[in-house]
């Protein structure tokens, strides 16, 4: 394990100088708020459009890095220095992923030590600290996400020692750094009620309000620390309107590869049978599905998706998972219906961004090697996550990175948990070796044979395509683990 911390950290220290994205800004802007003002304006101060909205216990997080910002730059913690990236900055705004990623790799090493066989967990912790798509999202394209992974690793193991006290706390204090984590919760919320609240006494399974309260009281003093200042300023609303930005439509900019995504493109198809033959359209939604941060997306053949449906359909998925949960509160089906809750919020959710695949891919890994089947829908659904993440590095320059990195991952961890568990790869189905080897094909078009084909024109086709041919992918892993877990 040493080895790989010194080999993940070169990789990402040679990553330094890569393209960022308007994510790069949106955290050095958060730097210079927390920094410069006063609490009661961090939710409200509106210089950049990249105004801070995630939950108090990340905007803590900004203002300690910042305090060592203003060491090396006090320039890019001035609000109104928009868009400023010094290379003091930039080396900083880097190094402090690398830095604060310790906390996954600690938590990997627990995990190593508490799930078993020790050599196929080292092969996953290895494949998960230097997962292809953690390495685009967080050092090419920058985030944080290597430090939220590590709470929730640590919280997982804590649940898999039966230390559920602690993993639950450490699950809220994972809400209060993202909320995108809400997507967990339900499984988090039957666990800890069943398997904690409820003991065995004299023979016999008694709700415990003991246990409830001490829950119960945990979790709320953590929110308490959390939303207390801005409960206390009377800034709530001001706060979770900057959580919870309802008036984005249904489809992000760039399609995350979910079931809306399908929904979508079988509009855009439509499209063309409607014209041909005749069919009413509504014209003004034509272009809308492309808009993406504000405004409701709206279909040209197919009905109208609003918030509450896609609320509808997740919860219903949700409940289907967590009625089986209730009735076998082990720690296995926790661990898959945390990954089948996650995924249903993915696909069916409103408004997804493709990164929150990782979300599923990176617990889903804790458990891969698990049987044969789970291995199957692990190279299945990595491809497809990875792949859909490639959009966000759109420069031909990054093009070599994301293909190599993708590649000897998937040359060295997938061989490797084969042979441990017996599996060869050979007993892939046809159709799995065939979306496999259609993946080559993609590439090739969406970075080459498009420009080829079309010129200038229909540049949204590419990222559609991918789009479409990654749902594919991500959902029959999702139908095959659920199917799994059902019947299981």
């Amino acid at each position: 394990m040493r080895n790989l911390l010194i080999i993940s950290t070169l990789i990402k220290s040679l990553l330094i100088p890569s393209y960022r994205s308007t994510d790069f800004e949106v955290h050095r802007n958060w730097l210079a708020i927390t920094h410069s003002l006063p609490i009661q304006k961090w939710y409200i101060e509106n210089t950049s459009e990249w105004t801070l909205d995630y939950p108090p216990f990340f905007a803590w997080f900004e203002k300690f890095l910042s305090m060592f910002a203003a060491l090396v730059d006090p320039e890019m913690l001035k609000v109104d220095n928009l868009n400023y990236e010094s290379i003091e900055t930039v080396i900083f705004q880097r190094l402090t992923v690398i830095v604060s990623e310790l906390v996954f790799y600690w938590a990997l090493l627990r995990y190593v030590k508490y799930f078993g066989n020790k050599y196929v967990n080292c092969v996953l912790a290895g494949a998960l600290f230097l997962h292809p798509g953690l390495i685009i999202v967080d050092h090419i394209h920058f985030q944080y996400n290597g430090l939220l992974y590590g709470i929730l690793v640590l919280s997982i193991v804590e649940a898999k020692r039966n230390n559920l006290l602690c993993s639950g706390v450490l699950f809220a204090i994972l809400l209060n750094f993202k909320h995108i984590y809400l997507y967990m919760s339900p499984a988090y919320f039957i666990y800890l009620l069943k398997s904690y609240c409820f003991i065995q006494q004299n023979g016999a399974i008694k709700f415990s309000m003991k246990r409830l309260t001490i829950l119960g009281s945990s979790v709320l003093a953590v929110f308490a620390i959390s939303f207390g200042p801005f409960i206390y300023l009377g800034q709530l609303p001001d706060l979770f309107q900057r959580l919870f930005p309802f008036t984005r439509g249904l489809c992000h900019a760039y399609w995350a590869p979910n079931f809306w995504a399908l929904y979508a493109g079988l509009d855009r198809v439509l499209i063309v049978f409607a014209k041909r033959f005749g069919w009413s359209l509504k014209e003004e939604a034509i272009s809308s599905m492309t808009r993406g941060y504000v405004g409701d997306t709206q279909f040209a053949v197919l009905p109208t998706i609003e918030a509450i449906h896609t609320l509808i359909i997740t919860v219903v998925i949700q409940l289907i998972v967590l009625q089986k949960l209730w009735r076998k509160p082990t720690f296995n089906n926790f661990l898959s219906s945390l990954i089948l809750c996650t995924f249903s919020s993915y696909l069916f959710g409103w408004h997804v961004h493709e990164k929150a695949i990782m979300l599923v891919l990176i617990p889903f890994g804790l458990m891969a090697a698990n049987s044969k089947v789970n291995l199957r829908i692990l190279i299945i659904l990595s491809a497809a996550g990875i792949v859909s993440l490639y959009p966000l590095l759109f420069h031909p320059a990054e093009t070599p990175i994301k293909i190599i990195l993708t590649l000897l991952w998937f040359c060295v961890v997938i061989p490797s948990l084969a042979n441990n568990i017996k599996t060869p790869l050979k007993e892939l189905l046809t159709i799995e070796k065939n979306y496999l080897a259609g993946m080559f094909l993609l590439q090739a078009y969406t970075e080459f044979g498009h420009v080829l084909i079309f010129g200038d024109k229909l540049q949204f086709l590419p990222l559609m395509v991918t789009s479409l041919y990654c749902a594919i992918g991500i959902i029959y892993g999702w139908a095959y683990f659920m199917l799994n877990y059902l019947t299981n």
